[in-house]
């Protein structure tokens, strides 16, 4: 998850949001509190069904933060994320403002989960790396059983580059692969073959990350379903913990979108839709169970940052255009790098704008956001609202919406952007 934005929560797109429990995530946590250490009953954060219901709601009282890395080799044609290409000048300047903004954060609590997103993270070094963790630790602490993830382009991975960030305190890794068709992965402007991706999956297992993420793009114009089949099953029999499938979409302005602007084929919605059912009855067949529109897991192995953001947890946010969420406050952050290293640079806080939202419209995204996980949510006056009107009454014939073990659900998670026009065309106190 970039980190989620409110804009554009639920299309099965590309998205840096880009949020694992582990067996000893069992046990009951303590925190700091005022100095003293306290146990906070919410936080016992079990193992488990990726989609458990449990695990959905308690979610929501989890601590983490983003931190966005700007920095490829060069940009994806598909790509309209706060990123910049040739000017890895200016990383070791941008470590030290992403750790001066990190000091300008006010105090706040222990951490469960860290995500550093790109952009390409993996084009710093570890030691760069782990010294953005360390002062995340420093500032805030982690907790000991917190996921630290992190972004990685197959083609940057090798055993020395894995062990070390394992030393720096990175436990999960996701591996921007896309496809395994060597054809899929020109047209989509990587610059990896197939064979790099699985042998960067197997040093990342080797090296001891606790859990591997594999990133995949559905639909891009040439792909057949067989090639698509083919890449799954490839993707599956790496054994990862998670899968993230995301839709290939047009984003205005970026260098694909002008190119179907000038007659290139543009991505077949039907098609699209055929390759999700297919990876998700490869993902069944490998025990992966889905746990949000465009994630699925193994036991033990949801994205815990993932997990906070769509649970309305809080989360804080470091770097060009990273976005986050404290003190019911919505923050984002300058987009462009200039921007955002003179503002740290002249002492000031990078920030773009706030929103903060009336009690309607915080319901209103609890039901937008919570919706996506399979897991859905408890109704509350939101979920009734929906469920009670018009629109809602229609999609529940139709067998789109339903309420199941007490919880509001998306059945048909294809058809998930009618929900949530749903949910935003509702009104304050309707039923």
């Amino acid at each position: 998850m970039t980190n989620a934005r409110f804009d554009h929560v639920w299309g099965i797109a590309p998205q840096p949001v880009k949020f694992r429990p582990r067996p000893r995530f069992a046990r009951q946590v303590t925190r700091r509190s005022g100095g003293t250490l306290s146990v906070r009953a919410t936080m016992t954060v079990a193992s488990g069904p990726a989609d458990s219901p449990s695990l959905a709601d308690a979610a929501g009282e989890w601590s983490a933060a983003y931190v966005h890395i700007p920095f490829c080799a060069r940009l994806c044609p598909y790509c309209d994320f706060a990123v910049v290409a040739g000017r890895d000048e200016e990383i070791s300047r941008y470590v030290v403002a992403l750790q001066k903004e990190i000091g300008l954060e006010p105090e706040w609590r222990p951490l469960d989960a860290v995500y550093v997103g790109g952009g390409t993270p993996s084009r710093l070094a570890p030691e760069q790396l782990g010294a953005i963790v360390q002062e995340l630790r420093e500032r805030f602490d982690l907790n000991d059983y917190a996921e630290v993830s992190l972004e990685a382009n197959p083609e940057d991975w090798s055993p020395g580059l894995a062990g070390r960030l394992r030393e720096a305190g990175f436990n999960r890794v996701s591996f921007g692969v896309q496809s395994f068709d060597l054809e899929v992965l020109r047209a989509l402007g990587r610059m990896h073959g197939p064979d790099q991706a699985e042998a960067a999956l197997s040093i990342a297992r080797r090296s001891g990350f606790e859990s591997i993420n594999i990133d995949l793009i559905f639909g891009t114009p040439g792909e057949t379903d067989a090639s698509w089949r083919s890449t799954v099953d490839r993707a599956l029999g790496q054994e990862p913990d998670h899968l993230s499938l995301y839709a290939l979409t047009v984003e205005r302005g970026t260098a694909l979108s002008r190119a179907i602007a000038a007659g290139a084929p543009a991505p077949d919605p039907d098609r699209q839709a055929d390759a999700y059912e297919i990876a998700g009855e490869l993902c069944r067949s490998a025990g992966l169970d889905r746990y949000e529109v465009s994630n699925w897991a193994r036991p033990d192995h949801a994205c815990v940052y993932n997990l906070t953001t769509w649970a309305q947890g809080e989360y804080l946010a470091f770097g060009a255009g990273a976005h986050g969420h404290r003190d019911g406050i919505r923050r984002r952050n300058v987009r462009r790098l200039d921007a955002y290293l003179d503002r740290i640079e002249r002492g000031t806080r990078p920030l773009q704008g706030t929103e903060t939202l009336n009690p309607w419209q915080r319901e209103q995204e609890r039901i937008l956001v919570g919706l996506r996980r399979r897991a859905g949510v408890v109704p509350g006056a939101g979920g009734a609202a929906l469920l009670g009107s018009s629109w809602g009454e229609r999609l529940q014939r139709a067998g789109v919406l339903g309420l199941r073990g007490g919880r509001v659900v998306v059945l048909r998670p294809l058809l998930g952007d009618e929900v949530g026009r749903a949910v935003l065309a509702l009104q304050p106190g309707e039923r």
